[in-house]
C-alpha cells in the first residue's frame, strides 16, 4: 500500500513561519500582561490606596510560592467593550497549592468594575466549579465583588444554568 502524505523528515519550513510564530507569542505575552493588570495601573494604585492587595496579590500571599497556574485568563477578552471590557472576566482563577495541597482559587478582581459579576463572570466561575468536582479538588474564593453588573443582571439571571448553579454547585461540592 503506497503512504499518504510526506515523511516529516522531508518536510520543509515554509519561509517566515519561524518569524510569525514568535511574533504571535510576543502577541499572547503583550495581551497576558494587559490582562494582569485588571482594570489598570490607576485602579491598583486606588486599591493600594485603600489598603487592599489586588486579586493576583491575594492569590500569590495565599498560595505556596511558585505554585500557581492560572487557567482561563483570556476568559471576557474583547467583550463588553461598551461598558469598558472586562480583562480576564473580573477574576483570577487557577490552581495552586496551600500547604503542599493542590486547590482552585478564584478571586474577584476589584480593579475591573469593583469585582462586579458580568455574565463570563459567571461562565468563568462554573468552569472552575467543573474542574473542582471533576478532579476532587477543593475550592477556594477570595471575595471583592459589588456583586451583579446590573445593567446585565438580566443575562445572569436567567434560568439555573447560570449564576444560580454556582450555589447549586457549591452544596454538591
Amino acid at each position: 500500500m503506497d503512504r499518504l502524505g510526506t515523511p516529516l523528515t522531508e518536510l520543509k519550513r515554509p519561509s517566515g513561519q519561524r518569524e510569525y510564530q514568535e511574533s504571535c507569542l510576543a502577541r499572547v505575552n503583550e495581551l497576558r500582561a494587559r490582562i494582569a493588570l485588571g482594570g489598570g495601573e490607576a485602579a491598583i494604585a486606588r486599591q493600594h490606596k485603600q489598603g487592599k492587595l489586588t486579586a493576583r496579590e491575594r492569590v500569590m500571599a495565599l498560595l505556596d510560592p511558585d505554585s500557581f497556574h492560572e487557567l482561563a485568563s483570556f476568559a471576557g477578552e474583547g467583550m463588553y467593550e461598551e461598558e469598558g471590557g472586562v480583562p480576564g472576566a473580573g477574576t483570577v482563577m487557577g490552581i495552586g497549592r496551600i500547604h503542599g495541597r493542590e486547590v482552585m482559587v478564584l478571586a474577584n478582581d476589584a480593579t475591573v468594575k469593583a469585582g462586579a459579576w458580568f455574565p463570563i463572570t459567571a461562565k468563568k466561575n462554573l468552569r472552575a466549579q467543573e474542574i473542582c468536582m471533576e478532579n476532587r479538588l477543593p475550592i477556594v474564593y477570595l471575595v471583592d465583588s459589588a456583586g451583579v453588573f446590573l445593567p446585565r443582571q438580566d443575562e445572569i439571571f436567567p434560568d439555573r444554568e447560570h449564576f444560580g448553579r454556582i450555589f447549586r454547585n457549591n452544596a454538591v461540592m
